[in-house]
């Protein structure tokens, strides 16, 4: 039997519009490097971590894309997401995952801890530095 790391709930920050109902799923590019084809969908135990990858999305969109966060129901098995653990930083302090099976919309969240604009200058400029150096890489 598998350990169960998190009884969640869990939330997923996106700029898709999508509906209760409706499914996430693996094999889209991925928001940071789109010439990756992700394997995992990724999601988290904290709504302000999801608002944080939305906005961030948003902010690579180079559109007017909206920053969305979702409650997630995963439809399998999932792990912890090595590219914020272990290979990264020690366990798993912002309670990320990943997994190869679907995300089912459970609902829209529209109450997080909005980035300031200059949080958002700030995460413009490490962007722009990490997404041009090695350490930019997605364990895939």
């Amino acid at each position: 039997m598998a350990e169960l790391l998190d009884e969640g709930p869990f939330f997923h920050g996106t700029i898709a519009d999508l509906r209760v109902g409706e499914f996430l799923t693996a094999g889209r590019p991925s928001n940071y490097r789109p010439e990756i084809v992700m394997n995992h969908i990724y999601f988290t135990s904290l709504v302000d971590g999801a608002g944080l990858a939305a906005e961030i999305a948003a902010e690579l969109s180079k559109s007017d894309a909206i920053p969305r966060v979702y409650a997630v129901a995963p439809t399998g098995a999932f792990e912890n997401d090595p590219n914020v653990t272990d290979k990264k930083f020690p366990g798993n302090p912002t309670l990320s995952y990943r997994s190869s099976d679907p995300l089912r919309i459970v609902s829209e969240i529209t109450e997080w801890t909005r980035l300031t604009p200059e949080q958002l200058q700030t995460w413009r400029e490490r962007l722009t530095a990490l997404l041009s150096s090695e350490r930019g890489e997605i364990l895939n």
